[in-house]
């Protein structure tokens, strides 16, 4: 335990922002499910690039030119073995995961939905994997199911679906979430992605949670789209992946066109570029996806498998201290091996909104409203919830500072 807290220790150095103070107090930083802080390696590596090597990629053939291609392309190279992809064809970059399922949806499913056609997506969504897909389904008079559950995915519902004579031939896609952004439940992917591969089905998984936070294999998964950002896993903003199986990918039409993601445009015709590139038109995020490299070799130097295990211990922590509290609400799986380092509660009638505001005021950091689930929200009969999420710079110390602010709301609510 001692070497395991000095090893934190370690790593809080790492990241400036953690030696601030919020309103006098030691600033506790527990909306990482929103985004996390960035270490110094990824602040120097993004100056770095600015400072000696800025330059456009794909185009010149000087040096810096050169460097900052080789630098951009290495990035790509470390996403791919990251995930395990079996090519870096296979690896796009987009804005963030949001831009990613968009892609799948003009450039996949414009091509592949059709009248009367069926995609599954489960209640517990981001609204990212669902509004794509709801327009999607307008234009091409399409079906959108929503798997019910109140909590843990319903499979015997999915199964129906994908098992009824009259459903069978109509459903062409599954989109589901690996982990709840809102309430950290994990799904079991690996059985889904059998259940739908069994019937031909393709799933996309929006991992925009599940990546930073549990080792991910695309190769062993055998799901067919994967989406994520860097940011939620100590990148840069601005930067989101989409994995694609390639055979998937070389049926796609580019999502938006212009430069970069051609070889050749004459008058009357265009010929486009070779995967990855047809998907990245125009001058890319250079310095933030090179900054990610950073981030990525900091995840790997720990190892995924102690990130989780650092956050299964701080998650159960966290939840044996809360329930403390008579006055709490806690929401997700109990089981903590199915869940992420989210915890979603609602603490008596305080507005989220306000126990955010008093919490700030002993410079914590929660989230608090819809989570951007608010088909959830209806499903759970609330409008919002609290928020605290985890990751591997937080500690059991600032879990007891949080729980301390939570009696100091308590009192003063009265509750």
């Amino acid at each position: 335990m001692q070497s395991a807290e000095l090893e934190i220790n370690k790593i809080r150095k790492d990241f400036p922002i953690l030696t601030r103070k919020i309103n006098g107090k030691p600033f506790v930083y527990l909306d990482n499910a929103a985004t996390t802080q960035k270490p110094l390696s990824v602040i120097n590596k993004i100056s770095e690039y600015y400072s000696f090597y800025n330059s456009n990629i794909h185009r010149a053939v000087y040096d810096i030119a050169e460097e900052a291609t080789d630098a951009y392309e290495l990035t790509r190279s470390k996403v791919g073995k990251f995930i395990n992809a079996r090519s870096t064809d296979e690896i796009i970059f987009t804005r963030n995961a949001t831009e990613a399922i968009n892609l799948v949806a003009y450039s996949w499913g414009r091509k592949n939905i059709k009248n009367g056609d069926i995609i599954i997506l489960s209640e517990q969504e981001h609204h990212s994997n669902i509004v794509p897909w709801q327009i999607l389904a307008k234009e091409k008079n399409a079906v959108i199911i929503k798997i019910n559950e109140t909590g843990n995915l319903n499979l015997n519902e999915l199964e129906f679906y994908l098992n009824n004579n009259n459903n069978n031939n109509n459903v062409k896609l599954i989109s589901l979430c690996h982990m709840s952004n809102a309430l950290g439940n994990i799904i079991p992917l690996d059985q889904i992605i059998d259940m739908a591969h069994e019937y031909g089905i393709p799933i996309l998984v929006d991992g925009a949670q599940s990546v930073p936070h549990i080792k991910t294999d695309v190769t062993d998964l055998d799901c067919d789209f994967l989406v994520f950002s860097a940011h939620k896993m100590l990148g840069p903003t601005g930067v989101g992946i989409l994995y694609t199986k390639k055979n998937i990918l070389e049926e796609m039409d580019p999502f938006i066109s212009g430069g970069d993601m051609i070889k050749e445009v004459h008058k009357e015709n265009t010929l486009f570029n070779d995967l990855p590139y047809r998907f990245e038109a125009g001058t890319p995020n250079i310095a933030d996806v090179i900054g990610f490299s950073a981030a990525l070799d900091y995840l790997n130097e720990i190892g995924m498998e102690n990130i989780r295990r650092h956050e299964i211990d701080l998650t159960k922590y966290a939840l044996k201290r809360m329930s403390e509290l008579k006055q709490i609400k806690l929401y997700g799986d109990t089981n903590i091996h199915n869940r992420g380092g989210i915890i979603s509660f609602n603490l008596g009638d305080i507005h989220p909104h306000d126990l955010a505001t008093i919490l700030n005021n002993y410079g914590i950091a929660i989230r608090s409203g819809h989570h951007c689930a608010q088909v959830l929200m209806e499903k759970l009969d609330i409008s919002a919830t609290s928020r605290a999420s985890f990751y591997i710079y937080n500690t059991k110390e600032e879990i007891n500072i949080f729980i301390n602010a939570l009696g100091e709301a308590i009192k003063l609510f009265q509750l």
